[in-house]
């Protein structure tokens, strides 16, 4: 069978085989997690800017479990790529392991990969011309190349399937392999057997798998778009299975079939190197130390050194519970686009429409990407507040009424209190707390805490006594229903009594009346805790204390007791001057 047979005219094959090697439809590819990549002797010269041909690019989850963000940065590369080069995005589901498999699975893979925003073209749910786009259903394509790979030769039948005796000819390899030092390969009897033989073992029905014969001189070289050649010397690489003796193809023998037959014109994958007739890119894995593991347990032969970068106080979560947690898809697209590439600039604010516009192969790191899951949530934030106001103000107040802080209410209470807190959040979901913490009232804790202490010993219980004959002659609550002129009239007086200003005047006002050292502007804080009083919208699920219960516990405090207290504890401390 000529080595054309599968790839005839492609544009971008450019493959030189040592004349002893054996004649192969197609160079074959492997994956590090299986061992390093194997192949006969041969070249691919590729340039993702020189590409001639259609870009045509895939992603290929295994619907095994959830969505990672490692896969989901990998497949917004492809399809970055994809549409910068005006190319295809190929969804392809590598469901091999039938076990494990599960259409569940692949369901919610999809709909992660939707939520991003990243439409693919061809795949299982809208089809195309090289489908089936699962691997389970194109079970006799990976049959017939088998066999025409074993009529060519570049493969032949392994009889080595009984599993104990096949450990203990591995174990021997390894061996020979070891007073060599050499990585360990297989270099098994069968690749060499007569034809006399073989038929020998086919009459008597024992099982064989299908293994590649790889030439035993030469070397292996690849130009990966990123990080440049990539060379092995074949003589550290042994001839490998690709049938098992069930009859099912191997994982990687299935992924090149596909990858040729589908016409995929370039594969970007987290650390991958490729065997294939293909354009190649390099990307390294993203881990954190949560999810970092012995990856020599992963290597089936040999090692290969690859960096591994995490961030010690960071862990990576399943990409699903990204959006639980109230990540938007646009900060998501954003933030894993910069996980390794970049456009140049000190922009790090991007939509997706602003990526596919810049993003080149040429600019993507070869040093490992660091998920850092403060900067995902600042980033969020920012996408966040570029909303449009009233389109975030409607989701806050929608959030609200969902989770039942809120209920319905014609007062407005909801759209004031969004437009107060909407810049102080980072993700929709920390909405919630925003308001539960602006509604809620803890004096105590705020007034026994050491921050505090220089507040209370400025004599703050003056200002809760003027305060409280303030609120009780309805002074305070007059000065609240005229807005924001009527409190800041009112306040100007109220220090001028105290012969107090600035921060000696503001921050026990605002310990006083919201129970905190710290909040959003006092004024708009302090007007939506009196609307929330008579307005109706706020349910009791918010936890919210009145302007009334407010006062009847600073009436009940005991200032002197908590002055006593904090003498004690800081007797070296001498008091604060009082504010001017």
């Amino acid at each position: 069978m000529a080595a054309t047979t599968l790839l005839a005219g492609s544009p971008w094959l450019r493959l030189r085989l040592r004349p002893d090697a054996p004649a192969c439809p197609f160079p074959f590819r492997r994956h590090i997690h299986l061992g390093r990549a194997l192949s006969a002797r041969g070249r691919v010269r590729a340039s993702a800017d020189h590409h001639t041909g259609p870009v045509r690019v895939r992603f290929a989850p295994s619907p095994t479990g959830n969505l990672h963000v490692g896969g989901a940065r990998t497949a917004l590369f492809n399809y970055l790529f994809a549409r910068s080069k005006g190319g295809r995005f190929v969804l392809r589901v590598e469901d091999t392991d039938l076990e494990r498999s599960t259409r569940k699975s692949e369901e919610a893979v999809l709909a992660d990969l939707a939520w991003l925003g990243l439409q693919w073209d061809e795949g299982p749910d809208v089809g195309g011309e090289f489908g089936p786009y699962r691997q389970s259903e194109r079970n006799s394509l990976y049959k017939k190349h088998a066999e025409k790979l074993l009529e060519s030769g570049a493969v032949y039948r392994c009889f080595c399937s009984n599993e104990l005796s096949l450990l203990q000819e591995l174990e021997q390899m390894k061996e020979v392999a070891k007073q060599r030092q050499l990585p360990p390969v297989y270099m098994g009897k069968w690749a060499t057997a007569s034809d006399v033989e073989v038929e020998q073992e086919l009459e008597k029905g024992t099982p064989y798998t299908y293994r590649f014969r790889v030439p035993k001189e030469g070397s292996l070289k690849i130009n990966d778009l990123i990080r440049g050649e990539v060379s092995w010397n074949l003589d550290t690489l042994g001839d490998f299975v690709i049938m098992r003796s069930n009859g099912q193809p191997v994982y990687n023998f299935c992924v090149t079939v596909d990858d040729a037959t589908m016409q995929i014109s370039h594969v970007i994958r987290l650390l991958d190197f490729q065997c294939l007739p293909l354009p190649m890119c390099h990307l390294f894995w993203l881990l954190t130390k949560a999810n970092c593991r012995n990856v020599m347990e992963l290597l089936l032969w040999g090692s290969l050194s690859f960096k591994m970068v995490y961030n010690e106080t960071q862990s990576f979560f399943f990409f699903g519970q990204y959006k639980e947690m109230g990540y938007l898809p646009q900060a998501m697209v954003n933030y894993l686009a910069l996980l390794g590439w970049g456009d140049g600039t000190e922009n790090e604010f991007f939509t997706i429409d602003d990526l596919v516009e810049k993003f080149t192969i040429s600019r993507v790191n070869k040093s490992g990407a660091v998920f850092d899951a403060t900067k995902l949530k600042w980033m969020n934030g920012q996408h966040l507040r570029s909303f449009p106001p009233d389109e975030l103000i409607k989701a806050v107040e929608d959030r609200w009424k969902k989770t039942g802080i809120l209920q319905e209410s014609e007062s407005g209470f909801a759209k004031e209190a969004a437009e107060l807190l909407k810049d102080g959040i980072d993700l929709i979901t920390e909405a919630d707390a925003a308001l539960t913490n602006l509604l809620s009232y803890p004096l105590h804790d705020t007034l026994s805490s050491d921050e505090a202490k220089p507040v209370v010993q400025d004599k703050i219980s003056e200002v809760a006594s003027a305060l409280i004959s303030a609120y009780d002659s309805g002074e305070l609550t007059q000065a609240l229903s005229e807005g924001r002129d009527g409190w800041q009239k009112w306040v100007k007086g109220f220090g001028k009594s105290l012969k107090r200003k600035g921060k000696g005047l503001f921050m026990p006002l605002r310990v006083l009346l919201t129970g905190k050292l710290h909040g959003p502007e006092m004024v708009g804080s302090i007007a939506l805790i009196h609307k929330a009083g008579f307005c109706g919208a706020v349910t009791p699920q918010a936890n919210f204390v009145t302007l009334d219960e407010r006062f009847r516990i600073l009436k009940e405090f005991d200032w002197e007791s908590l002055v006593k207290e904090q003498e004690q504890e800081s007797p070296a401390e001498s008091a604060v001057p009082a504010a001017s």
